[in-house]
């Protein structure tokens, strides 16, 4: 039992000065007469022992010992059920602090200071700041913290996740920001790094170790439960949290990184150097900044890569959001190529389309010119389909396109307007009109709405009124009417009946 310090003075002055013995101390003040004992012992005396009281247990306390000597992490739980099966007959509340004295204790661990060279080592670790609101979308949000292990200096880039693209682009920055890299990077055992550990044998990522191959490092776990190998990078992102995020306004995830970087560069860079408080970090890093190993000439591809299906329409799924490619990239699949301010779409070896990258979800980033060449394409397909639609109505529209289009007239408007008259009249008045205009040279819709309008005129029928319908699977169909002269003809000839 733990009591505070001025509980122990009294233990004491009673003691000494009020000549009290152990069992009025333990009375007075309300503490067990081993507690009292343990505060004399620790100042020195050793008082006449209490002759504790006969207890239920005490027969089965050989027992207890030998099977916390074989077995030392063995649960109270299972000892009391352990000796109530050999007869004892009190309950696990008295018996678990008994066990508690009992249980052989763990020798406390000492650890040796690690020191480190300059530019041999950094360690690495995400920590992770709650949540980043974008939108409609609430993402993640981790800080990549990598520590110099002898100067501390430190980097620090925050992402919406902390996944494997993340992961590297983390260490280029990183790399980038030192203007070198030091020759060991101490992980703890993230997914990121170490894929598979059974004991000493760790399988690495694959892509850390093309990363560290790239840059030349060794990658490096520390050993399972052994928190103090990577002490720096703890102690880093402690300080972070007290120093840098706490209580910080931002706009969005660029802002912060933007201050991010400044503060890493400012005030984490001018703390005291803990190796020798007279210096900074910054005057430590000077004397590493020389030690590190150079960079190689093109920097490690820090962006993800993923395939997409694209299907009917021209829109590419990536991060819950759709970014437009152009129409005729439709129903193939494509690779999206992102870092965290463009995403980029290749066909191969080409990129189709560029589009800022959107950290919202549902939106729908379209490029003005992917819509506009698919509405140009629907809108030839659409005169395509009309111009088929009156060559099979009325043989002669050919030829009279065939002039309007010459002449540089709005073909599609000249497709439209003999459609309308086609729905309202029917393909055999169309066709005698277009001969006619024809024959007269006078080659504009408006001639032959006009010669329609006259020869209805003629037979006392209203003018044309095309009725619009909906367009289905038969919109395309052309139904020409037969001629109505063989019914009067019958007519004429029909003998009158007799009366």
């Amino acid at each position: 039992m733990v009591i505070a310090k001025e509980k122990e003075t009294e233990i004491l002055r009673l003691y000494h000065g009020e000549k009290w013995p152990v069992g009025t101390i333990a009375g007075q003040l309300g503490l067990h007469h081993t507690t009292v004992q343990r505060v004399l012992g620790q100042a020195g005396v050793d008082p006449k022992v209490v002759a504790p009281r006969p207890s239920m247990v005490d027969p089965f306390v050989p027992f207890i010992v030998e099977q916390l000597g074989k077995y030392p992490s063995l649960r109270s739980s299972r000892l009391f059920v352990m000796i109530k099966e050999r007869g004892y007959p009190g309950g696990p509340d008295h018996l678990r602090r008994v066990i508690g004295r009992l249980r052989p204790k763990k020798p406390a661990e000492a650890f040796q200071r690690l020191r480190t060279l300059p530019g041999e080592q950094a360690q690495v670790d995400w920590a992770h700041f709650g949540k980043l609101a974008v939108g409609r979308a609430l993402r993640p949000l981790w800080a990549f913290v990598m520590v110099l292990s002898y100067s501390r200096r430190i980097f620090l880039r925050f992402f919406p996740g902390a996944g494997m693209p993340f992961f590297v682009r983390g260490h280029v920055e990183a790399f980038a920001d030192f203007g070198g890299i030091p020759r060991v990077l101490l992980y703890d055992n993230l997914k990121s790094a170490v894929v598979e550990r059974h004991g000493d044998a760790i399988r690495f990522h694959p892509t850390l170790l093309a990363l560290s191959a790239h840059y030349r490092f060794e990658p490096r776990p520390v050993a399972v439960a052994r928190g103090n190998e990577k002490g720096r990078v703890e102690r880093a992102i402690r300080y972070v949290r007290e120093a840098f995020f706490e209580a910080r306004s931002y706009a969005d995830l660029g802002d912060l990184n933007r201050q991010a970087a400044e503060w890493t560069s400012s005030a984490a860079l001018d703390r005291s150097w803990v190796e020798d408080r007279t210096r900074t970090v910054r005057q430590a890093f000077d004397d590493e900044r020389s030690v590190l190993l150079r960079h190689p000439d093109t920097p490690f591809p820090a962006h993800e890569r993923i395939e997409v299906e694209v299907g009917k329409t021209p829109y590419a799924r990536f991060d819950l959001n759709d970014y437009s490619v152009p129409h005729d990239r439709t129903r193939r699949t494509l690779v999206v190529l992102a870092d965290l301010d463009q995403v980029r779409i290749a066909d191969g070896n080409e990129i189709v389309a560029t589009h800022v990258r959107s950290w919202d979800r549902g939106q729908q980033i379209e490029q003005p010119e992917h819509i506009q060449r698919l509405v140009d394409e629907k809108r030839r397909a659409r005169e395509h389909r009309g111009l088929d639609r009156l060559a099979r109505a009325a043989r002669s529209s050919q030829a009279f396109l065939r002039v309007v289009a010459e002449r540089g007239d709005n073909i599609g408007s000249a497709i439209a307007r003999l459609l309308h008259l086609l729905d309202a009249v029917g393909a055999a008045e169309l066709e005698e009109a277009l001969v006619e205009v024809l024959e007269r040279d006078a080659i504009h819709v408006g001639a032959v709405r006009q010669v329609l309008d006259r020869r209805r005129s003629e037979r006392s029928m209203p003018p044309p009124v095309s009725i619009p319908v909906t367009r289905g699977q038969h919109a395309d169909l052309v139904v020409t009417p037969h001629s109505l002269a063989t019914y009067d003809a019958l007519k004429k000839d029909s003998t009158p009946c007799p009366t």
